[in-house]
């Protein structure tokens, strides 16, 4: 059985834990604490919420609406935080390989968003090797309107920068939000049917946890 996502990302974390500068990796560990302290925003979307429409840039620039997403049927909405990301690479990657395979017996289609820009969600896609959609959010609007988004703080952007990343540089628009980590199962009157919003930007929403949901939804439609 291949490994989950947390055994994927707890590998991971205990290897950078080895190599990144104890300054850096001090703060990146305060930081995660903090929004595990904070939990899921109230306002955070919720299941039986109707989202409103919108459009955005897949990975080519060309425009993608929700509307014509869903016309097909349900869609797995996957954010995250960007392809600078090892905990987001790792979950793409399990998407792809695991998830990706099982839709069409659903009429699913997986979707990624991101706030970073086309080019960089290009990026992403090619060096992942992701056979599935790819949306640039500018500013991190659409994350803004469901409640998932946050700003990043200056000592978290402080120290990505010491690890060469400029976040505002990756970005649309020059945006320092960011998406907590979410997976949303829309349905076609685009009704949330499914949420799974993560506080620990480490974590991610299990394979398993989506089938789980999916097989459900499948089960009570007419």
């Amino acid at each position: 059985m291949p490994p989950t996502i947390r055994e994927q990302s707890d590998q991971f974390k205990a290897a950078a834990g080895k190599r990144l500068p104890p300054e850096v990796l001090e703060i990146f560990d305060r930081s995660v604490m903090g929004f595990r302290a904070e939990g899921v925003p109230a306002e955070a979307v919720k299941a039986g919420d109707r989202i409103a429409s919108f459009t955005l840039d897949d990975a080519s620039g060309k425009q993608v609406s929700l509307d014509r997403l869903v016309d097909a049927g349900p869609v797995v909405i996957v954010f995250y935080r960007g392809g600078w990301c090892p905990y987001c690479n790792l979950a793409l990657r399990t998407y792809q390989q695991e998830l990706l395979p099982l839709l069409d017996a659903f009429g699913t289609q997986l979707v990624a968003i991101s706030p970073q820009s086309p080019g960089q969600s290009l990026s992403t896609a090619e060096k992942a090797n992701l056979d599935f959609t790819v949306l640039s959010d500018p500013g991190s609007r659409v994350a803004r309107a469901i409640g998932i988004a946050f700003e990043q703080s200056d000592e978290v952007l402080g120290a990505q920068r010491q690890l060469g990343l400029d976040l505002a540089k990756v970005n649309a628009e020059g945006s320092t939000y960011l998406p907590r980590p979410t997976v949303l199962i829309v349905d076609r009157s685009r009704t949330v049917r499914f949420v799974d919003v993560q506080s620990d930007y480490t974590a991610r929403t299990e394979v398993a946890d989506i089938l789980a949901a999916l097989t459900a939804l499948v089960s009570v439609s007419p």
